[in-house]
C-alpha cells in the first residue's frame, strides 16, 4: 500500500510533467493537495482479493456499499462508497474518465466493469474534486490508472476459497443445534468447511509496439467466476438471530413452512398439521430464513479491454480505448409465498377439515370469513433474483501541443444492457383464485373455473401439510422479467500551459503559473421497463412494484483552473504554491450550478510539507431521483406502536395515525418487522451542494520514512434523500402535527403493512444534511537490514470524530461515530478508528513476504438498549492478520500465495444488521464474514 508518492532524484532532462489526479495540469510536483491513498499493482495481488470493490472496502477511508455479500437489496452491480456518505457521491473515473451508471436499478458506477488484473494503480483522492472532475464527486474521487502500453504476452491465473472451523464464541452453533430438536428441516449446525466459497479468475494481456515504436497496441481478455455460499454452511448465520439479556436465540418469520392463519373475526391464530387440522400458533413454528440466503452471490463475468495510441507526429498522437463486460449474478432469498394477504373462506369450501372451519368461524352453510394467510412456498425453493449487466464503453481521442499549449480532446460513449429476473414468486393475482375455492361435486374447484373467468386456474391447499402440488405451483408461481439500459455520451477538450514560457511568473517563483481550462458535454439517459407482474405488485413476497422509469438530461460545463507557484527556493519556503478552479454547469432540467476549489501548499523545507482546500461540489438529482413514480416499498422496525393486544402507544396516539377505537388493541403486527412505504422521484429536486475543507501535513524526517496527518470536514446541504417512514411516524404520535399524520394511512385492519392501501409517504425531497470530520494518518518507513534483506513498514488510518445527520431542518443531529443499527439512523458500522498496517520483507532469496493488520474499533448499537446481550449492544473490536509471500520462480513466472484472516476470526454478531448491508446477522461487506481464505496467483509473462 503506497501511502504518499515521491519521485526520485534524476537529471533534469528526464523530468516530464504528468496530470496526477485532482489536476488537469501537468506539473512536476506528484504530490496532491488533497489527501490521497495510491495502491499499486503489486499492493492489490498482496490483498489476496480479485473482486475491485473487496480491494477499495480494505481501504479505512471507504464504507462498505454494493458487494457480493450482499442480497436482500442486491442491486447487481459493486459500488465504492468514499467517506461513507452514499455510493452516489462517490465519482468513479478510469484515466481520468468517468464510468457511466451502473444500471437502472443503482445509477452510482459498476466496479464489475473494471477487471483487478489489468490495474495499474488506483488513486483514492478525497475531500470532494467537483470543479476539476464535475458533478458527484462531494465526497471524493476514485481514479483507476489502467495498463495501456503493455509489450509482450502476460497470462494470471487465480484461485482462491475459504476455510473455517465452525465454533461461534457466543454459541450461535449451540443454539441452532438446540433448535433442530424436533425440527432438524430447518435447523441444522454445519460442520467444518476445509475450502468453500471457490472463486477463479484467468487473463490474458497481449501487446506490442509497431510502426518503429510510434504506436502501441493492447488487448486483454478476462473470465472470473465465484461460487455461491449459503447461509446454512456458517453456524453464526445458520438461523435468523434473536436476542434478549439473556443471550441469542434463534427467531424467523411468521410466514412460515406450515402456515400462519388469523381468524379476522375472533384474531385467533392457528397453523396447519398433517392431517389438516388447526393446532394455537406459536413462536417456534416461525420460519427460519436464514439457511438458503446467499452469504455469498454466485457470479460469472467475462471482460475485453483494447488500447491503442499513434503518434501522427512530435506534436499529435491519437489513442482510443474500448471496453466490455458481462456480468450474470443472482441473489437467493428464502422461499417467498403468500405474505399476510387476506382472503375469504366459505363454508362449503372441502379442502378445510371440519375442525378447521370451526377454527375460522365456518359454522354452516353460507357462512364466510376473512381470514390473513401467511404460507411460505418451501415446495417451490427460493426466492431468486437474477442479475445480468452488459456494459459497453468506447473512446476516441487525440492530445498534443499547439505552439506552448497542450491540448487534448476526446468523445466518450458508453451503454449498460440490464437484463434482471425474479424466480420462485407466487402471483398475488393468481392466489386470489388459488384461494377462493367452491364445491363442485366433492371436488374443490376454482371459483373463476365455474365462472370461466380463469379456466385454468387450480386451487391451492395450505391447510393440510404435504398437500401442495406441483400441478398447483405451476399455477400460482410467476416470474418477474425487468429489461433496461443506462447510456453516457461525453465529449469534452481541455487545453493547458505553461504561462512562464510567456515570461508570466510570480516574483520570487522560478516557475510560471499554469493554467487549464475546457468544456464539456454530458448526456446521461435511463430507461427501464419491467413486466406487468413487477409494475403491478403482483409478486407476493417483492419489496415492492418495480416502477417504470424512462429519462435524459443534458450537462453542459466550462471549467478552468490555475496553479501559482508563489515562492519558490526560498528561506522557509522551497515551494509555496496554490491552485484554484472553477466550473459553471447548466443542466438541462434548468438547474445551474458553480463550484469552485481553491488549494495551498508550503514546504518550508524538504523535511515539511502543508496543505489545504477549500473546496465547493454539488451532485444533481439522477435520473431514478427525479422520475422513479411512486410505489410501496418496505422498511424495517421493531414494532409498531400502535398494534399488538397492549399497543405500547396511547390510543390518543394511535389515532393521530388513523387507528379507530375498535382497531385499538387488535391490530395484527408484522410478524417479519416490515412496513410500507410510498417510495419515488421528484421532478422538482434540486441539487445537493457540499463544501470540504482539508488541512494536512506530509512530515519526512529522516529520507526512508514519512508521515502524513489529513484533517477533513466535509458537509452536504439539502440531501435529496426522504424523510423515514419511522420518523413520519413518531413525530406524528408525538405531535399530531398534520405535516406528519397526513402522510400516513392504515388499511382497514389498521395495519401499516398487511393491505396494498396501508402505507407511509417516503418520496424523495431535498431535506436535511450530512457532516463528516475525521483525521487520516498514514506513514511508510523502509530500511535495508544488512543480510537479512529489506523491509518496510507501511500505515493507512482514519480517525472518524464526526457523522452527523439532520434528517429534517432546525431539528437535532444524531452522531453515528462509533455506532450502528442496521435497522436504524446509523445503519452499517462506523468505527471510530481503522488502520491497515502492512510489512513487507524483501528477502535475500528472491521471497517477498507481506504481513497485513487490519482493525476495526468496537461500535455501539445507535439506541443504547439495555435489553440485549452485551455482543448486540456492542460491536467489539475486530483484528484480521494477512499473510503473502511472492516468489519469481524464473525471469518469466511467478508465484504468489496467501491467507487471509490466518486466524479464522469471527466476525461481529449481532440481530440488529437490517438489509442491503447487512446479511447473514453480520455486516459481510465490512467485516470478513466467511472466515480464513485461501488463494494463489501464478503470473507468466513473455
Amino acid at each position: 500500500m503506497q501511502v504518499v508518492a515521491h519521485a526520485q532524484e534524476a537529471a533534469p532532462e528526464a523530468l516530464q510533467k504528468v496530470e496526477v489526479t485532482g489536476s488537469r495540469i501537468p506539473t512536476l510536483n506528484t504530490e496532491s493537495i488533497s489527501p490521497m491513498v495510491s495502491l499499486g499493482s503489486k499492493d492489490i495481488k498482496l490483498d489476496g482479493v480479485r473482486n475491485v470493490e473487496s480491494l477499495l472496502n480494505n481501504l479505512p477511508q471507504v464504507f462498505a456499499a454494493q458487494s457480493g455479500n450482499v442480497v436482500n437489496g442486491a442491486s447487481g452491480t459493486a459500488t465504492v462508497d468514499l467517506r461513507g456518505l452514499g455510493e452516489n457521491r462517490t465519482l468513479v473515473l478510469v484515466d481520468g474518465r468517468r464510468l457511466p451508471a451502473g444500471s437502472p436499478g443503482s445509477t452510482a458506477a459498476d466496479l464489475n466493469q473494471i477487471p483487478a488484473a489489468l490495474i495499474k494503480r488506483v488513486d483514492v483522492m478525497s475531500g470532494g474534486a467537483g470543479a476539476v472532475y464535475g458533478a458527484d464527486a462531494v465526497s471524493g474521487v476514485v481514479n483507476f490508472i489502467m495498463i495501456d502500453n503493455f509489450e509482450g504476452v502476460q497470462v494470471e491465473l487465480n484461485g482462491s476459497g475459504y476455510n473455517h472451523q465452525q465454533n461461534n464464541p457466543h454459541g450461535v452453533g449451540d443454539v441452532v443445534a438446540g433448535r433442530s430438536v424436533g425440527n432438524p428441516t430447518q435447523f441444522q449446525r454445519p460442520g467444518n468447511k476445509s475450502f468453500d466459497g471457490r472463486s477463479k479468475d484467468a487473463s490474458l494481456l497481449i501487446g506490442g509496439n509497431f510502426a518503429e515504436g510510434k504506436g502501441n497496441a493492447t488487448v486483454f481478455f478476462s473470465y472470473k467466476k465465484d461460487d455461491a455460499l449459503l447461509q446454512s454452511e456458517r453456524d453464526f448465520t445458520s438461523c435468523a438471530l434473536t436476542a434478549s439479556a439473556a443471550g441469542y436465540g434463534c427467531g424467523g418469520s411468521g410466514t412460515n413452512a406450515t402456515g400462519r392463519f388469523v381468524n379476522t373475526k375472533t384474531n385467533a391464530i392457528y397453523t396447519a398439521t398433517a392431517n389438516g387440522d388447526p393446532r394455537a400458533y406459536t413462536a417456534n413454528d416461525a420460519y427460519n430464513y436464514g439457511p438458503i440466503n446467499h452469504l455469498q452471490r454466485p457470479s460469472e463475468r467475462y471482460g475485453v479491454s483494447a488500447s491503442a495510441r499513434f503518434d501522427v507526429n512530435d506534436k499529435i498522437r491519437v489513442y482510443s480505448n474500448f471496453a466490455f463486460h458481462d456480468n450474470t449474478t443472482d441473489a437467493q432469498i428464502a422461499p417467498g409465498g403468500i405474505f399476510g394477504n387476506i382472503y375469504t373462506l366459505r363454508y362449503d369450501n372441502p379442502m378445510l377439515s371440519p375442525a378447521m372451519k370451526n377454527a375460522f368461524s365456518l359454522f354452516a352453510p353460507g357462512d364466510e370469513t376473512d381470514v390473513v394467510v401467511q404460507r411460505r412456498n418451501v415446495e417451490g425453493g427460493g426466492r431468486v433474483a437474477l442479475f445480468n449487466n452488459t456494459s459497453y464503453r468506447m473512446m476516441f481521442g487525440a492530445k498534443g501541443t499547439v505552439g506552448k499549449w497542450n491540448y487534448d480532446v476526446y468523445a466518450q460513449t458508453s451503454k449498460v444492457r440490464y437484463a434482471g429476473s425474479s424466480e420462485n414468486y407466487f402471483s398475488k393475482e393468481r392466489g386470489a383464485k388459488a384461494l377462493d375455492v367452491v364445491n363442485v361435486n366433492g371436488v374443490a374447484t376454482c371459483r373463476s373455473v365455474v365462472d370461466g373467468s380463469d379456466p385454468n386456474c387450480v386451487p391451492y391447499n395450505p391447510w393440510t401439510l404435504g398437500a401442495v402440488t406441483p400441478e398447483q405451483l405451476a399455477y400460482i408461481q410467476t416470474p418477474g422479467q425487468t429489461y433496461g439500459h443506462t447510456a453516457q455520451q461525453i465529449q469534452s477538450g481541455t487545453l493547458a500551459a505553461d504561462l512562464g514560457d510567456y515570461g508570466i511568473k510570480v516574483p520570487g517563483a522560478k516557475s510560471g503559473v499554469g493554467v487549464s481550462f475546457g468544456v464539456e458535454r454530458r448526456v446521461e439517459s435511463l430507461e427501464l421497463n419491467p413486466d406487468a407482474p413487477s409494475a403491478n405488485f403482483d409478486l407476493d413476497g417483492a419489496g415492492g412494484p418495480v416502477v417504470p422509469v424512462k429519462g435524459r438530461y443534458v450537462v453542459k460545463d466550462i471549467f478552468g483552473e490555475v496553479q501559482i507557484p508563489l515562492l519558490e527556493d526560498r528561506s522557509f519556503a522551497k515551494l509555496l504554491s496554490t491552485n484554484l478552479s472553477f466550473r459553471h454547469t447548466d443542466l438541462s432540467t434548468g438547474v445551474t450550478a458553480n463550484t469552485y476549489g481553491a488549494g495551498l501548499m508550503w514546504q518550508p523545507s524538504s523535511m515539511l510539507s502543508v496543505r489545504a482546500s477549500h473546496q465547493k461540489a454539488v451532485r444533481a438529482p439522477n435520473i431514478n431521483e427525479l422520475y422513479s413514480p411512486a410505489g410501496n416499498n418496505l422498511f424495517n422496525a421493531d414494532a409498531d406502536p400502535c398494534a399488538g393486544a397492549t399497543p405500547t402507544a396511547t390510543f390518543a396516539e394511535c389515532a393521530r395515525t388513523g387507528v379507530t377505537a375498535a382497531q385499538y388493541g387488535n391490530i395484527q403486527d408484522s410478524p417479519a418487522g416490515q412496513y410500507n412505504y410510498l417510495a419515488g422521484g421528484n421532478s422538482n429536486l434540486k441539487p445537493e451542494t457540499a463544501k470540504s475543507n482539508t488541512f494536512g501535513l506530509v512530515i519526512a524526517p529522516m529520507r526512508n520514512l514519512t508521515v502524513t496527518l489529513d484533517y477533513f470536514d466535509i458537509k452536504i446541504k439539502d440531501t435529496i434523500s426522504n424523510v423515514n417512514p419511522l420518523t413520519t411516524l413518531d413525530k406524528c404520535l408525538e405531535s399530531g402535527n398534520s405535516l406528519y399524520c397526513s402522510q400516513i394511512t392504515r388499511d382497514r385492519l389498521g395495519t401499516l403493512w398487511l393491505l396494498p392501501e396501508a402505507s407511509i409517504v417516503g418520496t424523495n425531497v431535498n431535506i436535511g444534511s450530512m457532516r463528516t470530520s475525521g483525521v487520516d494518518v498514514g506513514a511508510s518507513y523502509d530500511f535495508r537490514a544488512t543480510d537479512y534483506g529489506r523491509f518496510s513498514l507501511m500505515l493507512n488510518g482514519s480517525l472518524l470524530t464526526k457523522f452527523e445527520v439532520e434528517e429534517l431542518p432546525g431539528e437535532p443531529a444524531y452522531d453515528c461515530v462509533g455506532k450502528y443499527n442496521g435497522d436504524g439512523n446509523c445503519d452499517q458500522p462506523r468505527p471510530k478508528w481503522r488502520h491497515k498496517l502492512r510489512l513487507n520483507w524483501g528477502s535475500p532469496f528472491k521471497a517477498d513476504v507481506a504481513l497485513t493488520w487490519r482493525y476495526f474499533k468496537a461500535v455501539d448499537l445507535e439506541d443504547g438498549a439495555t435489553s440485549l446481550v452485551a455482543s448486540d449492544r456492542r460491536l467489539p473490536a475486530t483484528s484480521y492478520f494477512d499473510l503473502a509471500a511472492s516468489y519469481p520462480v524464473t525471469k518469466q513466472i511467478s508465484v504468489m500465495a496467501g491467507i487471509n484472516n490466518l486466524f479464522d476470526k469471527d466476525p461481529p454478531i449481532t440481530s440488529k444488521y437490517g438489509v442491503g448491508q447487512g446479511n447473514g446477522n453480520t455486516f459481510p461487506s465490512t467485516y470478513d464474514a466467511l472466515g480464513r481464505k485461501l488463494f494463489m496467483n501464478l503470473t507468466a509473462r513473455f
